[in-house]
């Protein structure tokens, strides 16, 4: 598929097979997200790729933990106000149990962190896609990332000090008929375009 195809048909995926990717698979979609623009090109993000079933597990176990002990209030962001309730119920899984979690951090006082990382999980997004994987922009690690334990955590995997989490990926096989990610293209209702001639 061309680019516009892999756009115009990308949707998240939040059911996946327990299934491994492939390495290979693995390293397209890593080189598309290195291979994102950059501010200065800099080329500052940090991509962990955490496929062990235990680490999996304890970010989950982390994430709930620190969720449940937060309270919603009015005009609270809808995500994060579900991600609180979740929690509080007990068995909140924050990637949809997908067999990869792609955590991308940066430099925590980079003016840039949020836009390049953006960059790099899009064209990662757009690239699994490609190879008919699911994938999902997952948020919950970038709003908790300043929870000292999370962070004590994400240190023992590899992030730097100076470093904090601004997205992460969930990719893996769909859990659907075929295998394969939902394509349907979606009606376009916002985002309005001004054209000035």
């Amino acid at each position: 598929m061309n680019v516009l195809e892999s756009i115009l048909s990308r949707r998240s995926t939040r059911s996946y097979q327990s299934l491994p990717v492939e390495q290979e698979k693995l390293e397209k979609i890593l080189e598309a997200g290195r291979c994102a623009p950059s501010g200065g090109n800099n080329q500052t993000a940090h991509f962990l790729v955490i496929q062990k079933e235990d680490v999996l597990k304890k970010l989950v176990e982390l994430v709930q933990n620190a969720f449940a002990k937060m309270e919603v209030y009015d005009g609270m962001y809808k995500s994060i106000r579900n991600s609180i309730l979740q929690s509080k119920k007990g068995n909140y899984v924050f990637h949809y149990n997908a067999p990869v979690l792609i955590v991308v951090a940066n430099q925590k006082d980079y003016g840039n962190n949020m836009a390049d990382t953006a960059c790099a999980v899009e064209n990662m997004m757009l690239e699994a896609n490609d190879l008919d994987l699911g994938s999902c922009w997952i948020n919950q690690l970038r709003w908790l990332n300043e929870d000292p334990t999370l962070v004590a955590y994400l240190k023992e995997l590899g992030m730097q000090t100076d470093e904090r989490v601004y997205a992460s990926v969930a990719i893996g096989y769909p859990e659907t008929v075929d295998g394969l990610p939902l394509r349907k293209a979606l009606e376009r209702k916002g985002n309005k375009v001004t054209w000035i001639l």
